[in-house]
């Protein structure tokens, strides 16, 4: 270290040629039944997705290995034996909360679905099971995995407590926005991981909506922009939807009061209600800015 007056301090730092090197990440798989798991273990290990470490067929047994190994990852099934899946993820969270959780079940109820996230899951797979949905959400976890490894690393070469202020504040986020999707219904959808990972890229960037397109902001988080686009508009369409039948059963309904006009135009939701009503003959349109500009709002009240 130097320091000149005027010129400030400067530091010189070694780092060893194997800081940014992670070994694989490691899976425990969790399910009820391992008659066909071998492909899905398979697709894991050719896709070189992670090492799978452990198993266990009830949930009781993989709390207990889960607590000794201590993987990366777990793959746990919504129903096992013992101990279901939200049960399993709602007492290892706060725990181990670097751990990342997937959970996989053929269950597609919004509102079981709605309970999986609020214990702590980052993705749900609903089976049959895809290998490209399973092999991108095991590479979107294993970024995070690292990215979150790296924050540790260089935390650890500077002895900074301060980076710690960003790595609170994103799950924050992320349950802020879990919470409005599961509100108007649409935490399950296809779209949901897409429009968490770009609106919290807004909020922790502190970027405006205004310096990017909705293409450009697929980029960054999709192998294909015009995909991620799809998944995104399905879903904040299904969410208007939803939010019009609210207002047809109950025009003060505070979810339907909040959403209509904070995440999409009112004008189009009520042309959605008439649409329902068999009043006029075209949907309400949703406006992908609106939503996530919508959201990203929600994310910095009371920060």
């Amino acid at each position: 270290m130097a320091s000149v007056i005027g010129e400030g301090t400067t530091f010189t730092i070694q780092i060893p040629k194997d800081f940014w090197r992670f070994k694989k990440n490691e899976i425990f798989y969790s399910r009820r039944r391992f008659k066909h798991h071998t492909h899905f273990e398979q697709d894991i290990s050719e896709r070189e997705l992670g090492e799978i470490i452990g198993h266990a067929q009830d949930g009781q047994e993989a709390y207990d290995k889960i607590v000794q190994l201590k993987p990366d990852i777990v793959l746990v099934d919504l129903f096992m034996p013992g101990k279901d899946g939200i049960t399993l993820v709602s007492e290892l969270k706060p725990q181990f909360a670097e751990m990342s959780y997937v959970m996989i079940s053929q269950v597609s109820a919004k509102d079981m679905i709605g309970r999986a996230y609020e214990s702590g899951i980052e993705f749900y797979i609903q089976k049959p099971v895809n290998a490209v949905e399973v092999e991108n959400v095991l590479n979107r976890v294993s970024d995070f995995q690292e990215q979150s490894k790296k924050l540790k690393q260089i935390k650890s070469l500077f002895n900074l407590d301060v980076l710690q202020t960003e790595e609170q504040t994103k799950p924050d986020y992320e349950r802020k926005i879990k919470y409005i999707l599961q509100k108007i219904g649409v935490i399950g959808e296809s779209g949901t991981q897409d429009i968490i990972d770009i609106t919290t890229f807004l909020v922790t960037s502190h970027a405006n909506l205004s310096m990017y397109t909705i293409k450009d902001l697929c980029n960054q988080f999709g192998l294909n922009s015009k995909t991620v686009e799809q998944r995104i508009r399905r879903t904040a369409t299904i969410g208007m939807v939803n939010l019009a039948h609210m207002g047809i059963e109950d025009y003060m309904n505070d979810t339907f009061l909040e959403y209509s006009n904070g995440l999409y135009n009112f004008s189009e939701v009520k042309k959605e209600m008439d649409y329902i009503r068999g009043q006029v003959s075209q949907h309400g349109k949703v406006s992908l800015r609106k939503f996530i500009d919508g959201l990203v709002l929600y994310c910095e009240k009371n920060d």
